[in-house]
């Protein structure tokens, strides 16, 4: 924020005790229009009948969040992919035993609430391959392998897109009619307002600009005619800064198909330590791996408006990988176990990424992931996967969806000290609030800008139990090691 600038001075020497907060209420910078939500991965935990599955849903129930994305992944063949093997002899493979439980246990829990859908995983048959790529029998088997080849068979991508067609009517129109003219029932009549095509194709087949919009196309093309009031989202990038390209290409509209829609796009954010980085160094690291990657946001902001104005952006992977998670695909890996302040770090971060975003304009910023378990990166997991109770990651997610909401106007807001993240807000009700975030793993007193009334917060003495609330009178505030905290002022 601008008045950050003020005091560059007092940055070269920071004092131990009372950080300054500013913030000139009359300088409105922006009036938010940021959801805070969270993407549901499939995994073998959220499998009906599982030990956590029905409290971890009925934490995304109790939560409420809009945008919730969904995403059947690479990982597990048989729980994303519909149509296994390829048509042949007048025989199709159409199956969603497997599939369908899970996925009308998310549509239930987030019922009445926006989502964002993505099967994103292809049918392994539709790429050119030396040889058939094989998958585990069990559908609980975890395999990295599945996505390979860089050509579709079909060229033109038609037969991608009518996969997705039949996919969409599967869940929304009752049933679909497959490759031989056979009809399928299925009876589910679902409201399903957005469906984002692919996800990180940058790593997953390794796409070029040109091969993923013929892709996006394709698919649109595919679902327009079953759900013609669907609403797009394109790109799902894993590395974004290292693809402007992708972006120019994209969101010119001329190259894409006449009636293409470019409704949104998507792209993700996780800041990973070096393997050999120690626990006590990451929390610089995470922080400035943000910083890098909000200097991609700003540049990316300037090719969508100047490209397609109109266009939307969500941010739908913001998360932490822990450098033990790197090494799970080793033959062997034992996870090792995660300090609890390890997850209060990384509810920090998105809580720092998501008051920036909010500051940038950005429609959408979802925290990744609802669970995360050994074998499937554990350390990015809101829930704990043993039980499915919420940790420090989920409770931030709470405390942001509570008192920071679109609508609210955003206000020039600076801090005396770097180890302080401060965003002021006056909320639609006329509230004056404080978004405080603690980056370090050390209690810090802060000096607040006015009397205060009462104070919401996560920190590390919270461990995972909701947001606690306090009241509060004077201007001081203590914020706990790694906390995020909203404070309520007397204006």
């Amino acid at each position: 924020m601008k008045l950050s600038t003020v005091f560059l001075i007092s940055l070269i020497t920071i004092p131990a005790l009372g950080q300054k907060v500013y913030v000139a209420w009359d300088k409105v910078e922006i009036i938010s229009k940021t959801t805070p939500t969270l993407q549901v991965v499939v995994n073998p935990p959220l499998r009906p009948g599982s030990a956590i599955h029905a409290r971890a849903y009925s934490e995304v129930r109790r939560l409420g969040a809009d945008y919730v994305r969904y995403v059947p992944w690479l990982p597990y063949p048989k729980l994303g992919v519909a149509e296994l093997s390829a048509p042949v002899d007048g025989k199709t493979s159409w199956d969603f035993s497997l599939i369908d439980p899970m996925t009308e246990e998310f549509l239930h829990a987030t019922k009445g609430h926006s989502v964002i859908m993505n099967f994103s995983t292809t049918p392994q048959w539709m790429w050119v391959t030396p040889q058939p790529v094989a998958y585990p029998n069990d559908p609980d088997e975890v395999t990295w392998n599945y996505t390979q080849g860089t050509q579709l068979r079909d060229p033109s991508g038609r037969e991608l897109g009518d996969y997705y067609g039949r996919l969409v009517s599967w869940y929304m129109n009752g049933g679909f009619t497959d490759e031989y003219g056979k009809r399928h029932e299925s009876a589910h009549h679902f409201d399903i307002p957005y469906w984002e095509v692919l996800n990180e194709p940058d790593f997953e087949h390794k796409m070029t600009p040109e091969q993923y919009t013929l892709c996006y196309d394709a698919i649109v093309a595919g679902i327009k005619p079953v759900a013609p009031q669907m609403k797009f989202v394109g790109l799902a990038l894993a590395a974004p800064s290292d693809n402007p390209h992708m972006f120019e290409y994209f969101l010119n509209p001329a190259n894409h198909k006449p009636g293409i829609p470019l409704d949104m796009i998507s792209y993700h954010f996780y800041a990973v330590p070096s393997v050999d980085q120690p626990a006590e160094v990451q929390q610089y690291t995470f922080f400035e791996e943000a910083d890098h990657f909000l200097t991609t946001v700003r540049y990316v902001e300037e090719i969508r408006k100047r490209l397609s104005p109109a266009t939307r952006t969500t941010i739908d992977e913001i998360g932490s990988i822990s450098t033990d998670d790197q090494l799970q695909e080793k033959l062997g890996h034992v996870t090792v176990p995660i300090p609890q302040s390890y997850w209060n770090l990384s509810g920090a971060l998105y809580a720092y990424v998501f008051g920036h975003l909010a500051s940038l304009g950005i429609d959408v910023a979802g925290e990744s992931q609802l669970v995360g378990y050994p074998t499937q990166f554990p350390s990015v997991s809101m829930v704990d996967w043993n039980t499915g109770a919420a940790n420090p990651r989920f409770r931030v997610l709470e405390l942001l969806k509570q008192n920071l909401l679109p609508g609210d106007k955003l206000v020039e807001t600076g801090t005396d000290t770097p180890v302080i993240y401060a965003l002021g807000l006056i909320g639609k009700d006329g509230k004056h609030k404080l978004l405080l975030v603690n980056k370090r793993d050390r209690d810090i007193d802060v000096k607040l800008p006015q009397a205060a009334m009462s104070v919401e917060f996560v920190d590390e003495t919270t461990q995972s139990e909701p947001p606690h609330r306090r009241e509060l009178s004077g201007d001081e505030y203590k914020l706990g090691a790694f906390g995020v905290a909203v404070v309520t002022l007397r204006s």
